[in-house]
């Protein structure tokens, strides 16, 4: 076994965020990389759950126009291979969002079949998908890649409508934790 002394800044993110709202779990990391980036029990160790953690910085500020900056909250960018969705052995994948203008931190936590079914219908059966997850003011999360301009600024006026891209159900969707 190999020792791991570090962990990237989205499991830091989500296991600080854990340890403060989630008082009785127990977080764990592996010792080697298996899929799992954290594994999450109640207080006795009966129960479980296991995270896939992606982590993106802001790109609102750097690369989104002035129309995006009061309705959005972030804006982030994965880039995911299928394979890697196919054979997770993870309960959930969490995308962590961190964002530059109000230093936000928002979570959207999927189970990897339902992952897979949403980036297929959205974006076809691709070897590798990109992913634009964007966070607005008023709760709404949104796969944005690949649309318009039109469809962009609907986002932002809250008149966008696709079951899809439609992420919403999933940000800061804590259930499984919950239940531990």
């Amino acid at each position: 076994m190999r020792p791991i002394f570090t962990i990237h800044a989205g499991e830091f993110l989500l296991g600080a965020h854990l340890e403060k709202v989630f008082k009785g779990i127990n977080i764990w990391i592996p010792a080697k990389d298996t899929g799992v980036d954290l594994l999450i029990t109640d207080r006795g160790n009966k129960k479980a759950v296991s995270f896939q953690v992606k982590f993106s910085r802001d790109f609102l500020t750097t690369h989104m126009d002035a129309m995006f900056q009061n309705p959005f909250r972030v804006c982030g960018w994965f880039s995911l291979e299928r394979q890697k969705i196919v054979r997770s052995t993870a309960d959930y994948w969490v995308f962590v969002l961190i964002g530059s203008k109000k230093r936000s931190r928002d979570f959207i936590l999927i189970e990897p079949a339902e992952l897979l079914r949403r980036l297929d219908a959205i974006h076809g059966k691709q070897k590798r998908f990109q992913l634009y997850l964007w966070v607005t003011e008023k709760e709404r999360c949104w796969d944005a890649r690949g649309l318009s301009k039109l469809e962009r600024r609907q986002i932002a006026e809250y008149i966008f409508e696709d079951k899809d891209r439609d992420f919403t159900a999933y940000l800061g969707d804590w259930h499984m934790v919950e239940g531990l």
